[in-house]
């Protein structure tokens, strides 16, 4: 028993719903136990050496002694590596077919006895024991895979080709390899194997999904398994809600993502590389991938962080459009007591001339906890009260969690047992779990006609007035007083008709719920496009909608952990993301709530949240010097909408997240790939948040190029640091020098704001208009800055006049 099982036994002590975790979670061990076979003598197993190679369209099959690799380029320069025979379909990561190969890629011997794929793009060599290295096409090595290795029972239960020819040696680093990792293998689930990697000595790790540490992946070792933290987390937890297998790696000689499309338990361990300061003596960056199952296939895009991207977004999908509303802020809170609460509330914001776009209803809106109804009694008549807010500009947005209440005579519950929704154990009997409403069953979102069952059941929220949804507790969670929070890992899932259990379909879960609602949501309203969230999720999830940070401690590290966790989940491409403002439990003091509340107003997803027991979130309960600087960052976001818009559909178009590193464009940067404190807001903003207590001044690293404080127009020039202004009301915001930014005028209407380019040099900017809360896809209209005749003027492309209003910020010393 850990630290957190200890934590959660003793708080369930005493309480009915503790001694229901109790009894779930000793019926989830026996039937693990009694489902799962234990793990007995096994053999290790690596590729052996190369025997020959068969060419094929986009690359080829290279065949080992005891496996065999497929090596696949595709049209856009995306590799794929298939071990054992795995093909890059079935997949829950890729959106649509699987992509068209490049059919002049060539697959010919390359010296050593091993084999080359040549592309235009990309250079994949394989030596003949089974490395693989992928390489730019100048020759520049990215990253070197080592020769695989799998353990599979003696017996032959999970034996992979050749494995029959493959003599069991019980040598000690096999055993000392087989140390360590959890889960039986069975016939169903293939071996578990562990793959190395090496990439260069100067490179940075990025990625793995939602992280609170980072972005950038220090020396460690990280968990693949969605969890709830329980309660709170802050930067040292690990894992939480929303983890993906997949990696940016941020190099002097190039970047790359690689993707391992495996959705079983895992770790991915990384070490920083070390360089012999001209010695020759570097020793490289290391990786090691562990899965407790599954094949062991992967995809390694490479090319500049927006290219790698944007391929990733091609691969994977495009990210879903939030609707424009759902670009403003939202204000949320577990525990708004009834309808004339929400009402004080709304009053509260429009009294004081604070925009909202919308407010949240949390688990405690439901009759009993029980999903997809509502507590008459304190709502007496939502649908109206919805009608109210949307008169006033506010949206009312639904909490929904997958747990469904075990109970005949329950709507859903009765509806979902006519067309067998729920998961099953082994012997046939719905797995049940204890959640918010008591003891309850789950659907099967890896089941075809229970996605489409549950998507329909999202027109009772429409019926009722809510605009858009958020998933929670779909990692998936059930209480337990110890052991892992989830279902049974025996639990039988459909997996698209393949079957399996719930060591593949976790990770997968709160992936496959989005898509239930996503779809349900479109067919339900096919002229709106759906505002969807989620907490959990996994590759690919961006395609059905954003995520958030889940219960982040009240601290200044749990600040700190919010920007980790958007930066990181933007460079897996999911753009639109955000914390609970002021964190989800306790009651931050009136600085930190300010600090955070600036930071959360600069973010794609900009909502304020706490639990029940928590210190309320309303800007006012911060005294009047908070109102009023919490009032200016609001009403500056409302400002930069058309900006917000127009980084919303570039995500969309080509992945680029709206958040970005500072290194974005300059991945060369040594410097600036360890900078984790600041960020870039779309191409043209540098945002620099406090995150310290009692700060009023920020050291800021700036990338190449002229930047201006928006605040006082002060010129900088990078690369370099500077030390910046940060006082109570504001936090540091830079302009790039030429941007156009698009922003709200005087009059209400789009007008561009322009910060002037260096002498001898040129800017520019973007403008994507708003296409409204539908399907329109609006032209991009882009502009250019420069100097003419001692002015700067303003050039629309394709267009003789600009068409919008104009106004270039002043500068100081001008």
């Amino acid at each position: 028993m850990d630290a957190r099982d200890l934590v959660r036994s003793v708080k369930s002590v005493g309480s009915a719903r503790g001694l229901r975790s109790l009894r779930s979670a000793v019926r989830r061990r026996r039937l693990d136990a009694a489902a799962l076979p234990r793990r007995g003598p096994e053999r290790a197993r690596v590729p052996g050496a190369a025997q020959g190679a068969e060419p094929q369209p986009g690359g080829g099959v290279v065949r080992f002694a005891r496996s065999s690799l497929r090596v696949r380029v595709a049209a856009g320069g995306a590799v794929f590596c298939g071990w054992d025979g795995a093909e890059p379909e079935p997949s829950y990561a890729l959106a649509g077919a699987c992509p068209a190969v490049d059919e002049r890629a060539v697959l010919e011997p390359d010296t050593d006895g091993g084999w080359r794929v040549l592309s235009e793009r990309v250079l994949v060599v394989v030596d003949r024991h089974g490395a693989v290295e992928v390489r730019t096409p100048g020759g520049v090595v990215l990253r070197r895979d080592l020769p695989p290795r799998w353990w599979e029972p003696v017996d032959g239960r999970c034996a992979g080709p050749g494995a029959a020819e493959a003599a069991y040696v019980p040598t000690k680093e096999a055993e000392k390899e087989a140390e360590g990792v959890k889960g039986p293998a069975d016939a169903r689930a293939g071996a578990r194997w562990v793959q190395r990697s090496e990439v260069a000595a100067d490179a940075r790790f990025f990625g793995l999904g939602g992280r609170a540490a980072g972005p950038r992946l220090r020396d460690g070792s990280y968990r693949l398994w969605n969890t709830d933290p329980g309660g709170s987390f802050e930067p040292g937890d690990d894992p939480l809600y929303l983890t993906m297998p997949v990696q940016l790696v941020v190099a002097d000689g190039g970047s790359h993502l690689v993707f391992h499309d495996n959705s079983w338990d895992g770790r991915v361990s990384v070490r920083e590389g070390v360089e012999g300061e001209g010695s020759g003596h570097d020793r490289p960056g290391g990786c090691e991938v562990r899965m407790d199952g599954g094949p062991l296939r992967y995809w390694v895009m490479a090319g500049t962080p927006a290219r790698v991207l944007h391929a990733w977004t091609a691969l994977t999908g495009a990210p879903a459009l939030p609707p424009t509303w759902a670009l403003g802020y939202h204000h949320a809170r577990w525990g708004f007591g009834d309808a004339a609460e929400v009402r004080r509330v709304v009053a509260g914001y429009r009294e004081r001339g604070l925009p909202l776009s919308a407010l949240h209803l949390d688990i405690d809106h439901y009759r009993g906890h029980r999903v997809f109804t509502v507590d008459g009694e304190r709502f007496p008549d939502l649908p109206g009260l919805a009608a109210e807010l949307r008169g006033q500009g506010v949206r009312l947005v639904s909490i929904v969690d997958p747990a469904v209440k075990a109970e005949p005579g329950n709507a859903v519950y009765d509806s979902g047992v006519a067309v067998d929704a729920f998961v099953r154990d082994g012997r046939g009997r719905r797995v049940r779990g204890e959640v918010w409403a008591g003891d309850s069953v789950f659907p099967d979102f890896t089941e075809p006609r229970v996605r489409k069952w549950w998507g329909a059941l999202y027109g009772e929220r429409l019926a009722r007035g809510f605009a858009g949804v958020w998933h929670d507790m779909n990692e998936p969670v059930s209480f337990v007083a110890f052991g892992d929070p989830t279902l049974p890992r025996s639990a039988r899932h459909a997996l698209e008709g393949r079957g399996g259990d719930h060591r593949e379909a976790h990770n997968v879960y709160g992936l496959a719920m989005a898509r239930a609602g996503y779809e349900g949501l479109c067919e339900l309203r096919p002229a709106e496009r759906p505002f969807l969230f989620s907490r959990s999720g996994w590759a690919g999830v961006q395609r059905y909608g954003g995520s958030w940070s889940g219960d982040v401690a009240t601290g200044w590290p749990g600040l700190r952990a919010s920007l980790a966790l958007v930066l990181g989940l933007g460079l897996c491409g999911v753009p639109y993301s955000g914390p609970d403002v002021g964190g989800f439990t306790g009651a931050p003091s009136p600085e930190l709530f300010l600090r955070w509340f600036q930071l959360g107003s600069l973010l794609p997803f900009f909502r304020t949240h706490a639990a029940i027991d928590a210190g309320r979130r309303e800007p006012w309960e911060f005294g009047a010097q908070v109102l009023e600087h919490a009032g200016a960052a609001l009403r500056e976001r409302a400002r930069l909408l058309p900006y917000f818009v127009t980084l919303a559909q570039l995500a969309h178009r080509t992945g680029a997240p709206y958040v970005r590193p500072v290194w974005w464009r300059s991945p060369q940067d040594r410097a600036l790939r360890d900078c984790e404190d600041a960020y870039l807001l779309g191409d043209s903003l540098l945002v620099a948040p406090v995150l310290e207590a009692g700060a009023e001044w920020r050291a800021v690293r700036l990338p190449r190029g002229r930047w201006y404080d928006t605040a006082t127009g002060r010129a900088y020039e990078g690369p370099g640091q500077v030390l910046l202004p940060a006082p109570l009301e504001r936090i540091p915001v830079l302009a790039r020098a030429g941007s156009v930014v698009p922003v709200v005028g005087a009059g209400g209407g789009v007008e561009l704001e322009v910060w002037e380019p260096a002498q001898g040099r040129t800017g520019g900017g973007l403008l994507i208009p708003d296409p409204g809360d539908g399907w329109e896809r609006p032209a991009a209209v882009r502009f250019t800055t420069r100097w003419r005749e001692g002015r700067v003027g303003v050039e629309r492309e394709g267009a003789a006049e600009v068409g919008y209003p104009v106004r270039v910020r002043p500068v100081a010393g001008r």
